[in-house]
């Protein structure tokens, strides 16, 4: 099974965290945590801040490690490597995704997660409640 390895930013700000909805693809609709494939070369910091840049026109400031979520969909495993972030510049501009939300710790379960993301929702819920 081919492996693809992405990262995600768990963006936050005053106990919130920033969580995106897929606005295309197979897991259109579902809600993410933003992020995106690492490209050859790229270490996954240096592929954080791009996606970001890219899908939200955001400078982020990429801090520790939060979790490594590792998944199996039907067609492929998927290698997530999950960062607490936190925004340095931009106003978090959607290009590719469908909504986004602020999320409270107590809010964390109000949206669809995709599975991976569920697993990050959890171990947040974990560490900061």
């Amino acid at each position: 099974m081919k492996t693809i390895q992405v990262v995600a930013a768990v963006i936050q700000a005053d106990r919130r965290v920033f969580a995106t909805q897929r606005g295309y693809g197979p897991q259109k609709d579902g809600w993410e945590f933003p992020g995106g494939k690492i490209e050859p070369g790229e270490t996954p910091r240096q592929a954080l801040i791009r996606e970001i840049r890219e899908e939200l026109d955001t400078e982020i400031a990429v801090g520790d490690k939060l979790l490594q979520v590792e998944y199996d969909y039907p067609d492929f495993h998927l290698s997530m490597g999950c960062y607490l972030c936190a925004v340095r510049s931009g106003l978090l501009t959607l290009k590719e995704h469908e909504s986004a939300k602020w999320l409270s710790m107590d809010e964390l379960d109000t949206v669809a997660w995709l599975p991976p993301d569920r697993e990050v929702a959890e171990k947040l819920k974990e560490i900061i409640n």
